[in-house]
């Protein structure tokens, strides 16, 4: 869960593992660990069309949460050019 400071609404001053509830510390808007934040908005062959569904989710909770997949996540290694 995304947690946006009071005034504006627009900087984001913290998150909130939605499985396990870890605080990860966010300091001048930019989170100080990692993290999955996904956004979903559900189309016409749904049972939830037009609902838009947002959660975080830390590291570990991502590591045993792709374990049970069925088919294994496909990872890659992100090379950055020079």
């Amino acid at each position: 869960m995304r947690i946006y400071d009071q005034e504006n609404r627009t900087e984001l001053v913290g998150i909130i593992c939605n499985k396990c509830g870890k605080k990860i510390s966010v300091t001048k808007g930019v989170p100080q660990e990692d993290s999955l934040h996904i956004e979903k908005s559900w189309g016409y062959f749904s049972q939830k069309d037009g609902i838009r569904d947002s959660f975080d989710v830390c590291e570990e909770c991502y590591e045993k949460w792709v374990a049970d997949f069925a088919e294994p996540v496909l990872s890659e290694e992100n090379v950055e050019l020079i």
